[in-house]
């Protein structure tokens, strides 16, 4: 049985099914003057067969996907992680963003590369199922410039990668148009919200272990003192099970 965090309806929508030269089992055949035309039959359950698409899917990707840590990661690839990760929202006007995120030291499991390789999702609290994201203050949005007489505000580097994923999370708000842009990530800004993010920790372990299969947005090179992030997009977090982490030991 899986246990499901999070699925992105809209990346599900993405993947056509190959078309069928036969008609599948359980297709309605409707006899016209003009001869036969094969129709698929009504689904009885919307939400099975949504879970049935997701593992043709998940067949799918897993054929193309690589280990989030790998070194030779590029922007766009799909990638199968397995990480401790707890779920965060920004207080505020991105308070819609759902951030996932691995503790600061974490490595997750399995071939992490030299020096270890962080993860930071984002993506929509409207996919979230079953899941309360925790809440958190976050980094500072916005500065008022003190150099200034007029107090002039301006956005911050942080704050330019949050509206970054603001703009690219899924779905997008209705009164926004699709963007088919790559999404443009400041280095020092993503290292400034995974700080911001690690600082709103507490003492308490609420990671969870949870695995699935999302596409890479960026990546955020390591330095002597940070470990390398992978920013990414998911289509599916669940809880990992018992089986899947004695396969990746």
């Amino acid at each position: 049985m899986r246990e499901i965090v999070y699925l992105s309806e809209s990346k599900l929508r993405q993947f056509v099914p190959e078309p069928r030269r036969v008609p599948r089992a359980g297709a309605l055949r409707l006899t016209s003057p003009f001869g036969g035309i094969d129709v698929d039959a009504p689904a009885a359950d919307t939400e099975q067969g949504q879970l049935r698409h997701l593992r043709e899917v998940c067949k799918h990707v897993e054929l193309v996907a690589d280990w989030y840590a790998v070194s030779d990661l590029r922007p766009g690839q799909w990638v199968l992680f397995e990480a401790p990760l707890r779920c965060v929202t920004l207080s505020g006007a991105h308070q819609d963003l759902a951030l996932f995120v691995d503790p600061a030291g974490g490595t997750g499991t399995g071939p992490v590369a030299d020096g270890g390789c962080r993860l930071l999702m984002h993506g929509s609290v409207r996919h979230l199922r079953g899941w309360s994201p925790m809440s958190v203050d976050g980094p500072a949005l916005e500065m008022e410039d003190s150099a200034s007489s007029l107090g002039t505000a301006f956005v911050t580097r942080a704050g330019q990668v949050v509206e970054a994923l603001a703009r690219h999370r899924d779905p997008l708000p209705v009164e926004q148009a699709p963007s088919r842009t790559a999404v443009r990530l400041h280095g020092r800004g993503v290292q400034e919200l995974l700080n911001a993010l690690d600082d709103e920790d507490d003492s308490i372990d609420t990671a969870a272990m949870m695995t699935g299969y999302a596409r890479v947005t960026g990546l955020l090179p390591s330095t002597p003192a940070t470990p390398r992030c992978v920013v990414a997009s998911p289509l599916v977090v669940e809880y990992a099970t018992v089986d899947s982490l004695q396969g990746t030991a």
